[in-house]
């Protein structure tokens, strides 16, 4: 299992407006084939911060996201700066 997890800062009054416009990446990332999970959300506690959290059966499927993502024109990013995007390789039985 890879999980990846990001975070984005965005203007504060901007932030709605940026998750709705995930909406339906969301929707077609949690449909391809491998994804275990896919979400974007806002950090209850900064009105800037936006998480993402990805959770994809093995390195292969999560290989393929990302060449999808590639060749897909890129969402509107007016006051976004994303700040990281990792992945971590691993699996905890508790998440199995």
């Amino acid at each position: 299992m890879i999980i990846v997890g990001g975070e984005f800062i965005v203007e504060p009054d901007q932030r709605e407006a940026f998750l709705a416009g995930r909406h339906d990446s969301m929707r077609a990332s949690r449909a391809e084939p491998g994804c275990l999970e896919y979400t974007f959300s806002a950090d209850p506690l900064d009105p800037a911060r936006v998480l993402l959290f990805e959770k994809w059966e093995d390195q292969a499927s999560l290989d393929a996201h990302l060449a999808a993502l590639r060749s897909a024109p890129p969402p509107a990013a007016a006051g976004i700066s994303p700040v990281s995007v990792s992945p971590c390789a691993g699996s905890s039985s508790w998440w199995d």
